[in-house]
Formats: structure tokens, C-alpha cells, sequence
């Protein structure tokens, strides 16, 4: 499995991914092969031309988070996988998924994971068939209208977006196509920007419920403290509480699992001079440092590898983990302990 991070669903594999060629790009890079180190011989046999192309291949490599299936990705496949199996024979109310927790705790790695898992299963199930759409994966914009809901579906599905586009014109183009495609699960990042205190947030959510109705597929949410916040009360929260399922997320402690996490991601790197182990042994460090937070360790771990190609120093070192600035959310919560 490959992840994300948290804070980026867009622009990491040269396209939205709320855009199905954006989409379609995520899922092949997951399946092609990983690029391997060249030996200090093959690289000092290469032109001055081909060493440019091949270390900016590896700052491409070193600006994705690689691969890590983590205990909140695999309980968020399998309770999705499961809603999905069970859907399918559902007429109406189907049963939906809310990965809620913190800001940069791996809400969006966790959703587009089950997006990944769900397409490569839909298409070892339905080989060739390439005009199926098994997955769309949109954003609720800040303060979203619903004909703004209807318009992020649309825009996916590369359906035309016109001033005198109503809300039922964008409807019902959009419900056309999921149902043509075959459309099995629809992932809706970003749900905490809905509230139901407002007219506005009360529509948007009802449009929602209303493609979760029009749409035979299940329905996935990810959101800051989704449990916590007001798309839960009164009727309309109450629905959506009856329905859904949720994930949580939460910063890692520093266990095994944190350990393994940061092993896995050492030895995805691709630096010429780095010694196995190095990140493993300082695995407390970058637990304090980044507070448990797969965003913020990715980030760190990321800048450093692109820091360490672009000095020539191809090797990261806990003076260069220092050297990539935190986010402020981190800093926040870990006053002093960049040494």
C-alpha cells in the first residue's frame, strides 16, 4: 500500500485527485516499479545530463510518501471493504464510513487508501472494462452551497460546469454517469467544513444524503474531530449517526507499530550515502519531535532525503532532521525539543 500525507490530496502524482485523470495517475503510480539506488560506479559512469535526470527522478520519489500500511489504514480498508460488500444488495439506506481525529493524523492517507484498495479490487473483479468509474473522491469547499457539492462531483467526472448549470441540471448529469460507470464508493474528504448551525451547511448536508440515495454506492468521510462537531446533532446528525461507522485517528505512541513505521520509511529512501538503521535509532527523537504525527514525520523525513540530494551530502543525519522546519501545529505541542 501506498500513502499520502495528510495535508496533501492534490498535486503529489501531477494532478488533482479530485479529477479522474488525477485519480487514475494516484492508482498507476501505486502499481508501477520502484525506482532502484544506482551503485556509486553507475552513477559516476553517467553524463553530467543523465545524472540531472536521474536525481530530480529520486526528488520526485522522496516528494511522495511511500507505502506504509498502517493499523488506521488497515482497520479503514477492511471496515470500508466491508461496507461495501454489504451494500450492495441495499436498496436504500445504505451504511457509510467517518475517519475522524486530529488535523495531521492520516485522515486523507486513511480515505484514498480505501479508494486504492476499492479500485484494484473492482478491476481484478471487472478486467478490461475501462469505461467503469469505481471511485470519486472530492472535497467540501469552505462554506459549501449545495450546488457547490454537486459541482465538485461534476468536475471529477469532467461534466461541464456552466453559470446556468442549476443544481438539478449537475444532479442529474452526475448520478447518470455514476450509475453508467458503475460507481461503488464515493470518498468526501474535508466533511468538518459542513455545518448543520447554518441553512446553508443543512442543505449541503441534505444533498449529500441526497447522492448517498441517487447513487448506488457507499459513502466515505473523512474530518477534524467529526465525532465532536455539530454534523452529529439534531435529526439530520442523528441520520448521519445512525448510518455511519467511525474510524479514528490518533497520533501514534511510541511503540512497535511507531517503530516499524519509521523503519519502512528509511528504507524507501533512495540516498547514496545513507546507512541502514540511522532513522531506526533515532526513532524516540523523531517521535518527540514530531509528536507522534505521521504528517509532520513525513514532512521530516521527506525534506530531509531532498535536502540530502540537493547538498550531495546523500545521507540524512539528525542535524539535517533538525534542519527541516516543523509545521507550526507541531511546534505548538513540542516547545523546545528541536534538540
Amino acid at each position: 500500500m501506498t500513502t499520502m500525507p495528510d495535508s496533501g490530496p492534490h498535486d503529489d502524482f501531477g494532478q488533482y485527485l479530485t479529477v479522474l485523470p488525477g485519480w487514475q495517475q494516484f492508482v498507476a503510480s501505486t502499481t508501477s516499479t520502484t525506482m532502484a539506488v544506482l551503485t556509486k560506479n553507475e552513477y559516476d559512469a553517467l553524463s553530467k545530463e543523465e545524472k540531472y535526470d536521474y536525481d530530480e527522478d529520486r526528488l520526485d520519489h522522496h516528494a511522495r510518501l511511500q507505502v506504509v500500511a498502517t493499523s488506521t489504514v488497515r482497520r479503514t480498508v477492511t471496515c470500508g471493504r466491508r461496507l461495501t460488500v454489504l451494500n450492495r444488495g441495499a436498496i436504500s439506506a445504505r451504511r457509510g464510513l467517518i475517519v475522524t481525529g486530529p488535523a495531521n493524523t492520516g485522515k486523507t492517507i486513511a480515505l484514498t487508501q480505501l479508494g486504492l484498495a476499492h479500485e484494484l479490487q473492482d478491476r481484478r473483479r471487472h478486467p478490461g472494462q475501462n469505461e467503469r468509474i469505481p471511485v470519486i473522491y472530492i472535497i467540501v469547499p469552505p462554506a459549501a452551497t449545495p450546488r457547490m457539492i454537486a459541482a465538485e462531483f461534476a468536475r471529477f467526472l469532467g461534466l461541464p460546469v456552466l453559470r446556468s448549470s442549476n443544481i438539478t441540471d449537475l444532479t442529474e448529469a452526475v448520478v447518470g454517469v455514476c450509475t453508467k460507470a458503475r460507481t461503488g464508493l464515493v470518498l468526501v474528504d474535508e466533511i468538518h467544513n459542513i455545518s448543520l448551525q447554518t441553512r446553508t451547511g443543512a442543505d449541503a448536508s441534505d444533498t449529500l444524503k441526497y447522492f448517498s440515495e441517487r447513487i448506488p454506492a457507499t459513502f466515505a468521510y473523512a474530518g477534524i474531530d467529526i465525532e465532536d462537531s455539530d454534523l452529529l446533532t439534531g435529526t439530520r446528525g442523528d441520520q448521519i449517526a445512525a448510518r455511519f461507522t467511525a474510524v479514528d485517528t490518533h497520533p501514534f505512541p511510541y511503540n512497535a507499530e511507531w517503530k516499524a513505521l519509521v523503519a519502512q520509511l528509511e528504507a524507501n529512501l533512495l540516498l547514496h550515502q545513507h546507512k541502514p538503521g540511522t532513522l531506526t535509532r533515532l526513532d524516540r527523537f523523531l517521535h518527540t519531535r514530531t509528536g507522534g504525527m505521521i504528517g509532520t514525520l513525513s514532512h521530516q523525513l521527506r525534506g530531509a532525503a531532498v535536502d540530502a540530494i540537493l547538498t550531495g551530502t546523500e545521507k540524512i543525519t539528525k542535524a539535517g532532521l533538525q534542519a527541516v522546519d516543523l509545521d507550526i501545529a507541531s511546534r505548538r505541542k513540542q516547545p523546545g525539543t528541536d534538540g
